[in-house]
């Protein structure tokens, strides 16, 4: 037998401590005459007698008094743990799960996380960093930072971070040797560092912007690396042209260890968003986040 009504054995549960129909139906906010269906369909499906009835009072009989005994317990096991988990969902406790791209991550995100962890030191934080499309449905994170030109279609956004600045930079020994490309056209015969976002087949475009519209110039592949700390690091060893992320070569630019080439020529790329499944019954870690990020960067 399925006992998919678990409803019935709620009634038969408020029926018994209440000592009555009326009094049950009061408790359960029902009307007397369902609480009183439900219970003879309850005894109709167990093929017995729960209660013995008089036009004064309600009994319950030997088989009623062994289930109410032991569905007792279960059903406030079963209150508790509802209870349990709506609280749960209006509390900082627990973890956020996050995936995010490798780059986020010496970008924005490293310094994000620090300064939440900070406010909310009540909720565990858990990142992921990959590069790889990730399923909101099945992977059990809370929320997916990607750019936004990877936003899952069946999901709500939001921007996160800075806007995504880009910028073509080489290493002073670089350009004494190689020499220094006039126009970005020239690139292609310089030697590059080039960023693989997840294997070295799909590499990040080098895009460049003139009054005829934007378009892209590609170098020679000297090396192909799939971290942006260290391609920043080939770069400024001199093994060529970098095409990056523009906030972490700042402190090397002003140390001039690196040299920035055609400034305001490289267009911006699109900015992050946090991508999360559903806006129903968000888990108030998820809402602390994503209010935390859009009072960082709204």
């Amino acid at each position: 037998m399925k006992f998919q009504h678990l409803n019935d054995v709620s009634v038969f549960v408020e029926v018994a401590r209440a000592n009555g129909f009326r009094a049950a139906a009061k408790a359960l906010n029902l009307g007397a005459g369902s609480v009183s269906e439900a219970i003879q369909r309850f005894e109709d499906r167990l093929g017995v007698r729960l209660f013995e009835r008089s036009t004064r009072s309600v009994a319950l009989t030997p088989a009623g008094e062994r289930l109410f005994e032991r569905s007792l317990p279960a059903l406030k096991d079963l209150e508790s743990a509802l209870r349990e988990a709506s609280e749960q969902s209006q509390s900082f406790a627990g973890t956020l799960r996050l995936s995010a791209p490798r780059n986020a991550g010496p970008v924005f995100l490293n310094d994000l996380l620090a300064r939440f962890a900070a406010a909310y030191p009540e909720i565990t934080i858990e990142v992921i960093f990959n590069d790889e499309k990730v399923d909101l449905v099945t992977s059990g994170v809370d929320a997916v930072i990607r750019t936004q030109t990877l936003v899952e279609q069946e999901s709500y956004a939001v921007p996160i971070g800075p806007d995504l600045e880009v910028a073509l930079v080489a290493a002073p020994s670089y350009l004494e040797r190689a020499g220094a490309p006039k126009t970005p056209a020239e690139i292609t015969e310089h030697d590059g560092l080039c960023y693989a976002f997840d294997d070295a087949g799909r590499l990040a475009p080098w895009r460049f912007t003139s009054a005829r519209g934007d378009y892209s110039v590609a170098p020679r592949k000297r090396m192909i690396v799939n971290d942006l700390p260290t391609l920043i690091s080939l770069a400024e060893a001199g093994l060529g042209l970098a095409y990056v992320y523009a906030a972490p070569t700042e402190p090397l630019i002003a140390q001039r260890r690196l040299i920035k080439l055609f400034e305001g020529e490289t267009p911006p790329l699109p900015s992050y968003a946090l991508n999360y499944r559903t806006k129903q019954n968000m888990p108030a870690r998820l809402r602390a986040f994503i209010d935390f990020t859009r009072r960082t960067y709204g």
